[in-house]
């Protein structure tokens, strides 16, 4: 069915205006910032911005804008924004993540040295207290006075 210029000049507008609130981020509920919620917002068919259709030109210049847009560093679509922030913050968290385990893993290593040097000096003194009882050439100092050296009456 073909459609008169007055129509064709109606549907272009109303793609317009619908093209600029989805570019705003008036995002209709279940929608996108695409082609499909683009033609549904405009009350056209999707098939008409496709190949040598009425639209097309209109779709390009939609996906150029969008991709204008997303290369500024703006999101039109609330949630590809949020998607978006969700990731970074995703791969932020995987990273701490990563340094947590590694800080662990270097914790857990350091621990077991120190407990192996703690044996090891254990067995040590263990071992010289045994030798020490079992000489007699070991003379035992008597225990310090509490009264203070180097006075002088």
């Amino acid at each position: 069915m073909r459609i008169s210029a007055a129509q064709r000049t109606e549907n272009e507008n109303r793609i317009r205006a619908a093209m600029d609130r989805l570019l705003r981020g008036e995002i209709p509920p279940g929608g996108k910032c695409d082609i499909k919620t683009l033609a549904s917002e405009a009350a056209v068919d999707r098939t008409a911005f496709y190949g040598s259709r009425p639209y097309a030109h209109l779709r390009l210049e939609f996906e150029r804008r969008v991709q204008a847009l997303r290369d500024a560093g703006e999101i039109p679509d609330p949630r590809e924004a949020q998607i978006a922030r969700l990731k970074a913050e995703v791969a932020k968290l995987k990273e701490r993540l990563a340094q947590s385990e590694q800080t662990i893993d270097e914790l857990t290593d350091f621990r077991s040295q120190v407990l192996a040097r703690l044996t090891a000096q254990h067995e040590e003194i263990v071992h010289l207290r045994e030798t020490a009882a079992g000489t007699g050439r070991v003379t035992r100092l008597p225990a310090a006075r509490s009264a203070t050296f180097g006075s002088c009456s």
